[in-house]
């Protein structure tokens, strides 16, 4: 196991509610970093602090809808042992109001500096090797909350070396619940290295990871409104619980809420192409298909998976297939090579398989876990390996086909409750999670257990 450095102890909420891999080869050897002169610090100041006063008004106007709000939203799943109390110290600081104006540009803020035309200082020495990004390397996007702080960490994962250390980190508006990344950039012909993040705050952010030390994202996808200064709600109108980005259409990113919609964003043009309202409760999971680039698969609170296929806007809120579980769907996962079949998880701990051409009926269905399912992942060099985890704390292993699914290990992490657990674009068997007990984040190679090894027909490791 490669582990994250352990964090400070003192912290009363300290865990990694999302994460996300960046496939290798496709980020700056260094990253471009962000300068400010004096002058532009002393600008930003200003005039966020004059956005907050303009803004102070449009906060007591609606600051008894505000309240309503917050008492009907419920993403507990989400927040291990903290609920309300986290959400209010979020609005002491005001995270709420963290910005209005949709598409603030990076180069609004700040210079950005190429960090192959930066001239060190005589004193210092040159770039450290661990602050260049290597071909073989991977990032992992890590969402991390410290009490009151969100930031998004991003860490240097390297398998071969068996290294995981963090690069650099940023502040985030609000607590993260989603990351996803993508090589759309928009506005650029060229292919570009960008995470979109959700959070509990409804605007969506999306940040260069080529560009290192921002204060700002490059760019929103929607914006809360303001009554003083005429500007119109749009988007989402509470938490962001889910992204899927459509890597066929890659203009498209599609967001799942607690205001019981999805939107499909086009992200050239920085706002919404279709809202799905076909929703009784939060909308918690969502999926793009792998191939067929029009149907995206949605969990939602409700305990229905509906399948809609998104070509025919007009009827996309009636025209859809749906199946049925008891309890509240938390996962739903398409099998990445037999592209007909998907996984759903539960809060229960239950997972069930299914076939996309027989709606309505479940394939089989078992009680994986006793705790909610927290992170599912099928293996595109194993098609019947499945690896699921639960915030009980434990990842399983398991060894299914179409008719039943076979336990084959178990693991504890000694991390608490897991909160997510995603899988490395180049190698399915090496999986992050994201826990809240030290080391709160690590990567996992599961050829490393004999069962596998002996389940599946691996040769032993070297």
């Amino acid at each position: 196991m490669t582990e994250a450095e352990e964090g400070p102890a003192e912290h009363s909420i300290d865990f990694v509610p999302a994460l996300c891999f960046v496939p290798r080869g496709v980020t700056k050897e260094r990253p471009d970093k962000i300068v400010l002169t004096q002058s532009e610090l002393a600008r930003i100041i200003g005039e966020t602090q004059s956005m907050l006063n303009d803004e102070s008004g449009d906060d007591d106007d609606d600051n008894e809808d505000e309240d309503g709000n917050d008492d009907n939203m419920d993403v507990d799943s989400a927040e291990p042992g903290a609920g309300n109390e986290n959400r209010n110290r979020q609005d002491e600081f005001d995270f709420d109001n963290y910005d209005n104006e949709p598409n603030a540009t990076v180069s609004n803020l700040a210079n950005v500096v190429d960090a192959d035309e930066q001239v060190p200082d005589e004193d210092e020495d040159s770039e450290a090797e661990d602050e260049v990004i290597k071909p073989t390397d991977n990032l992992v996007l890590v969402g991390h909350v410290q009490d009151d702080a969100s930031s998004m960490e991003v860490w240097v994962f390297n398998q071969e070396e068996e290294a995981l250390y963090t690069h650099h980190d940023f502040l985030l508006p609000s607590f993260p619940l989603c990351i996803e990344w993508m090589n759309h950039d928009a506005g650029s012909d060229k292919p570009g290295n960008m995470c979109a993040i959700g959070c509990m705050d409804p605007i969506i952010t999306i940040w260069d990871l080529d560009i290192q030390d921002s204060i700002e994202p490059t760019f929103k996808l929607g914006s809360k409104g303001s009554r003083k200064q005429q500007k119109e709600q749009y988007g989402h109108k509470d938490a962001v619980l889910d992204l899927s980005w459509n890597s066929q259409f890659e203009h498209i990113l599609a967001s799942g809420s607690v205001d019981q919609t999805l939107i499909l964003w086009d992200m050239d043009e920085g706002q919404p192409h279709t809202t799905i309202t076909a929703f009784e409760e939060k909308v918690q999971s969502i999926e793009f298909h792998p191939q067929e680039a029009q149907s995206i698969l949605t969990g939602c609170a409700d305990g229905f998976v509906r399948l809609f296929d998104c070509r025919d806007a007009d009827n996309v809120n009636s025209s859809f297939v749906k199946w049925q579980i008891s309890g509240e769907v938390e996962k739903v996962l398409w099998h990445p090579t037999e592209t007909n079949y998907f996984i759903i998880g539960s809060n229960d701990g239950s997972l069930h398989y299914a076939d996309k051409r027989k709606p309505n009926e479940l394939l089989w269905s078992i009680k994986a876990h006793n705790e909610e399912i927290s992170g599912v992942c099928f293996n595109s060099q194993m098609p019947n390996l499945m690896t699921s985890t639960s915030t009980e704390g434990t990842l399983k292993i398991w060894n299914f086909n179409g008719s039943e699914a076979k336990h084959v290990y178990e693991h504890d992490f000694n991390m608490g409750r897991l909160q997510c657990m995603r899988q490395c674009p180049e190698d399915p068997y090496t999986l992050a999670f994201g826990g809240e007990k030290p080391p709160r984040c690590s990567v996992f190679n599961i050829k490393n257990l004999q069962a596998v090894r002996r389940t599946f027909g691996l040769p032993d490791a070297e």
